[in-house]
Formats: C-alpha cells, sequence, structure tokens
C-alpha cells in the first residue's frame, strides 16, 4: 500500500477489499506510539481500512501523548482546554486520512486506548458529522464533552470497555463514560471485564465483535 503523508505519522492497513471500504483510526495512549494498537490489526476484520496514528506531543524515545497529563497521588488529571487543543489535531487527522483512504467517502470510525480512547470520545461528541462510531478502550470522557448538538449524535454506535482493577484510569472513569454517553440518543454498549489498564484477551473480543458488527 501506498502510504500517503498526513500531518501525523502513521501506519496502514489496506482492506480487503479495498473498494468503497469503512476506514478504522487508532489513538493510543499517553507515553505509547502508533506501533502499539498497530498490533491489533492482525484481529481486526479485512474489510477495514486501518490507520494507526502518532500522537504530536513527543516525551522521549518512541514515547508520545495527545496531552499533558497531571499525575497526582489521588489519580491522573486532564484540562479541558488541553483536550480541546489536541482533539482539533484529531479532527484534522481524520479530515486528511478520509481523502487519502477513503475518497469516494464512506463510514470512518475511531478506536482509542486510553488518552486515546479521551480523544475519540471528544472528538466524536464534537464532530459526529465525521465520524460513524467510535470504540473507547479505558478512557474517560467527561460531562464537559457534551455537544453542541445532541440529536446529531443519533444512533451513532459507541462502545465503552474498562477494567475493574484499572489502576491508572480507575473504573469511576469508565462508568462517568458511561453516564455520559446513556444521556445522549447513540447505541452505547458497555463492558466491565477483570483486568487492568490494559487490553484482555477478552475487551479484545469485545472489540473486534463490534467492528464486525458494524459491517452489517
Amino acid at each position: 500500500m501506498t502510504q500517503p503523508q498526513l500531518s501525523l505519522f502513521h501506519l496502514a492497513r489496506a482492506a480487503q477489499p479495498s473498494q468503497a471500504a469503512p476506514l478504522l483510526i487508532l489513538l493510543h495512549g499517553y507515553g505509547s506510539n502508533e506501533r502499539d494498537l498497530f498490533g491489533l490489526a492482525p484481529y481486526i476484520d479485512p474489510r477495514y481500512t486501518v490507520v494507526s496514528v502518532r500522537a504530536p506531543i513527543a516525551l522521549g524515545q518512541g514515547a508520545y501523548a495527545w496531552f499533558p497529563l497531571d499525575w497526582r497521588e489521588d489519580g491522573v488529571r486532564f484540562s479541558a482546554e488541553d483536550v480541546q487543543a489536541a482533539r482539533q489535531r484529531v479532527i484534522q487527522l481524520v479530515a486528511e486520512a478520509q481523502a487519502a483512504y477513503q475518497p469516494q467517502g464512506g463510514p470512518v470510525y475511531l478506536l482509542g486506548f486510553s488518552q486515546g480512547a479521551i480523544m475519540s470520545a471528544a472528538t466524536l461528541l464534537a464532530r459526529p458529522d465525521m465520524l460513524a462510531g467510535a470504540a473507547l478502550m479505558s478512557g474517560s470522557a467527561t460531562p464537559d464533552m457534551a455537544p453542541a448538538d445532541p440529536a446529531a449524535l443519533a444512533h451513532r454506535p459507541v462502545l465503552i470497555v474498562h477494567g475493574v482493577y484499572d489502576d491508572v484510569l480507575p473504573i469511576r472513569h469508565g462508568r462517568q463514560s458511561r453516564e455520559v454517553f446513556a444521556a445522549l440518543p447513540v447505541d452505547l454498549a458497555y463492558h466491565e471485564f477483570p483486568m487492568g489498564h490494559e487490553v484482555s484477551a477478552a475487551s479484545l473480543d469485545a472489540v473486534v465483535g463490534w467492528l464486525r458488527a458494524r459491517l452489517g
């Protein structure tokens, strides 16, 4: 596959068949990179074009972030302003990826882990016109992400998976995300798993099945 140049570095896997394929954009977590979630590509239905993106803030060798985090004894904090600024980069990236990999149009989904799930939630809530849905793995959606037009989210599928033993973004973040989306007219699926801040075999199965169901 010839890889177009986008504003953020990325890895891509072509769909089989490639004609009018849905586009799945992967957003990694804090301190990781585009190779992390791209490792899930072999498990994702081959009918998806998969694009895994590197976040813009360099933290160190091979480590990147979407926005700064404040690590405290009582948990991780982040500002709504930083999320909003990062969201603009994701919105730009979605438009570029669709133009490059899906020029004839079609559904675009976001799949994010941890900080990437925060970005996926924020982007879907801000721009449901650009996205068909999102899968949020071990992330957080906050009430200040409330959409300007909730009706625009009607029937958008949203999957939330979270670990009961998550010590980075504790389970209260997953349950808060559920509350945020349950108040909106989306098609919500929510699952808790006996895991930490990770992708377990069971949570991956839930994501893979959810993605396959989007194909009809």
